[in-house]
C-alpha cells in the first residue's frame, strides 16, 4: 500500500491502532477533534489524552482538520464513538478518495436505526458495502501499545480489501486473521460490551467465578443467538470476535464497560459512573439499541434486558440479578 491512513479518532484505540499501523510501515495521519491533542502527537509524539505513555512513531502525525487527513488517504480508519458516527460521516464523506478502504474500530449498534457500524458506513458515506472493513477483537489498547502479544478478526466481504488491511496491520506483536462474516464480527464487539457492564456489577457486589462464569458464557449464547437470526456464521462468537472478545472486556480491569459496570454495581448512578470513567462506555448506550434489534427479531436476550432496566431505568442492580435468576428454566 502506497498512500498513507488515516486515522479518524484520537482515542486509546485510535491511537494504538495508528501505532500498529505505523509499526507495520505505513505512513499515518491522525485526526484529533480537539487541537492542543494533534499538537501534542505532532510535536511531542504522544497523545496527552489517552495513552500518554506511549512514544508513537515518528510515521505517525496528527491535524486538527478530518479533511486534511483524508486527503489521499487509501485507508480511512474510523474510530470515533459510535453515536456519533453518522453525523462525521455526513461531513467527511464528500472528501473520501472514490476507492478508499473504510475500516471501521467501533463496537456498537446505532440507536433509533439499530444499524451496525458497517451499515451506518454505506449509508452514511453512500459507498459499496464491500468498500467497508471491519476489525474486532481481544484488543485492549494499554497492553496493546505496550507491545504485547495480541491477534484479531479483519472481516469483510470483499477478500483483497481485507487482505490488504491484513497487511497493513502485521506486526510481530499484532497477528490479524481474516474473516468474511461481517455481521457475526460487529455483533460480536457490540454486544460484549454490554456483558461486560453486568459483569462488573457482579464483580462490585461480590459475586464470584460461578457467577462471572455464568454472565460470560450465557451472555454469548445470546449474542450467539441474535447473530444467527441476523445471518452470522455461529462458529464466529467461538473465535476471537466472539468469546474472544468477550473474555477481555469482562475480565480486564482495562475494560472501559466492565469499570463503569463497577461503578454501577456500587450503587453510583449513572452521571456517577460517567463522571468517575471519563471515557465512552459504548454499552451503556448500545444496550438500548440491542435490546430494541433483539426483539425486532423475536430472540430474548436477558443479560442485556436487565443492564438496560439498571442503566436506562433506574432499576437497583440487586434487583436485576434476582429477575435474571428468577426467569423460567429452559434447555441450554
Amino acid at each position: 500500500m502506497s498512500g498513507h491512513v488515516a486515522v479518524l479518532g484520537a482515542g486509546s484505540w485510535g491511537t494504538a491502532f495508528a501505532k500498529i499501523l505505523a509499526d507495520a510501515g505505513r505512513e499515518v495521519t491522525i485526526w484529533a477533534r480537539r487541537a492542543p491533542v494533534a499538537e501534542a502527537i505532532r510535536s511531542q509524539g504522544r497523545n496527552p489524552e489517552y495513552l500518554p505513555d506511549l512514544r508513537l512513531p515518528d510515521r505517525v502525525t496528527a491535524t486538527g482538520d478530518a479533511v486534511e487527513a483524508i486527503s489521499g488517504a487509501e485507508v480511512v480508519v474510523l474510530a470515533v464513538p459510535s453515536q456519533t458516527l453518522r453525523g462525521n460521516l455526513a461531513e467527511w464523506a464528500g472528501h473520501l478518495a472514490p476507492d478508499a478502504t473504510l475500516v471501521s474500530l467501533m463496537k456498537g449498534i446505532e440507536l433509533g436505526t439499530t444499524k451496525r457500524m458497517s451499515e451506518v458506513i454505506v449509508e452514511a458515506a453512500k459507498v459499496a458495502a464491500n468498500r467497508v472493513v471491519v476489525v474486532s477483537g481481544p484488543n485492549l489498547a494499554p497492553e496493546i501499545a505496550a507491545g504485547q502479544p495480541a491477534a484479531t478478526v479483519v472481516a469483510g466481504t470483499d477478500v483483497a480489501r481485507a487482505t490488504l488491511v491484513q497487511n497493513s496491520v502485521t506486526t510481530p506483536y499484532f497477528r490479524p486473521y481474516t474473516n468474511d462474516d461481517v455481521i457475526g464480527c460487529e455483533l460480536g464487539g457490540a454486544v460484549k460490551n454490554v456483558i461486560a457492564l453486568s459483569y462488573g456489577m457482579a464483580t462490585a457486589m461480590g459475586f464470584g467465578d460461578n457467577t462471572r462464569a455464568m454472565l460470560i458464557t450465557r451472555g454469548l449464547a445470546e449474542t450467539a443467538r441474535l447473530g444467527v437470526a441476523l445471518g452470522a456464521d455461529p462458529l464466529t462468537f467461538a473465535g476471537l470476535a466472539g468469546m474472544g472478545d468477550l473474555v477481555a472486556t469482562c475480565s480486564s480491569p482495562l475494560s472501559r464497560n466492565r469499570t463503569f459496570g463497577e461503578h454501577l454495581g456500587r450503587g453510583e448512578s449513572l452521571e456517577q459512573a460517567q463522571a468517575a470513567t471519563r471515557q465512552t462506555a459504548e454499552g451503556v448506550k448500545s444496550c438500548l439499541a440491542i435490546r430494541d434489534l433483539a426483539r425486532s427479531h423475536g430472540v430474548e436476550m436477558p443479560i442485556t434486558e436487565q443492564v438496560e432496566r439498571v442503566c436506562h431505568e433506574g432499576v437497583d442492580p440487586r434487583l436485576a440479578v434476582p429477575a435474571l435468576m428468577s426467569r423460567t428454566t429452559k434447555p441450554e
